[in-house]
């Protein structure tokens, strides 16, 4: 019981994050499972079966608070699955530590973009992102090795392109949860589910936290919630970049 109210927990801190500014559910929950010695596929596959839930959740209350831009939601989710399918084989089949350094490397670069563009006079037009499906492809394939990385790679990305962050919060937040899903039936398929307590605590945490975390996301004013994204994503691409030098 003490476990699994442990996990309760961090997912619902996770989840307060990840909702509220489109980014580190996975990570979060990624890195506590690590330190619990679980290997990364099995944990990637735990926290992508919790994420159905909790996204699903996430991505309702997003789409209720009216955060969602929907023709950016399916072009993402169509393009994360195949991203998210493909990523899930090659954590199965192979290392992954370059791999990280690198995207991590481009995460702290859009971290920096971000906080530019929070400190800048803002226009009052956005740009729209052109290559939204290619975007969504390697944020599900970044997704699926790292056990999280989508919010980092496509939220970070739709902000520090121009995109409002609530819209792009959300929209990303969505489109997630059928990455998740995908992702979760290539690992069912492949090296099963373990873990039942861990990805049950991670669900009821996630689910209680995901309408809390949306109506933040409505009420906070653009620039703070930039130069949060900004600042969490400089962090995180530091500490990926740290943990996968110490793996090589």
């Amino acid at each position: 019981m003490d476990e699994l109210l442990l996990f309760v927990a961090v997912g619902f801190a996770a989840q307060l994050i990840d909702g509220a500014i489109g980014m580190a559910y996975g990570l979060t929950a990624m890195t506590v499972l690590l330190n619990f010695g679980i290997p990364p596929a099995i944990a990637s596959a735990s926290i992508h079966a919790a994420e159905v839930f909790t996204t699903g959740a996430s991505g309702l209350s997003h789409w209720l608070f009216g955060n969602v831009e929907r023709y950016t939601m399916w072009r993402l989710a169509v393009a994360g699955v195949l991203g998210g399918v493909a990523g899930a084989y090659l954590l199965v089949l192979s290392p992954t530590g370059i791999i990280r350094i690198g995207v991590s490397l481009y995460l702290f670069a859009m971290g920096c973009v971000i906080l530019w563009k929070a400190f800048r006079k803002p226009t009052g037009q956005m740009a729209p992102y052109r290559h939204t499906s290619v975007l969504g492809l390697s944020g599900g394939f970044l997704d699926a090795i790292g056990g999280g990385g989508w919010g980092p790679v496509v939220t970070s990305t739709l902000i520090g392109r121009g995109m409002t962050p609530r819209l792009a919060i959300g929209s990303s937040n969505a489109a997630e949860f059928f990455v998740a899903t995908a992702v979760s039936v290539t690992f069912i398929a492949t090296i099963g589910l373990e873990l039942w307590p861990v990805i049950a605590g991670l669900i009821v945490g996630g689910v209680l936290a995901a309408p809390f975390a949306a109506y933040a996301t409505r009420r906070l004013p653009d620039r703070p919630l930039m130069i949060l994204v900004g600042v969490v994503i400089m962090l995180l691409s530091c500490r990926q970049v740290a943990l996968a030098v110490l793996d090589i």
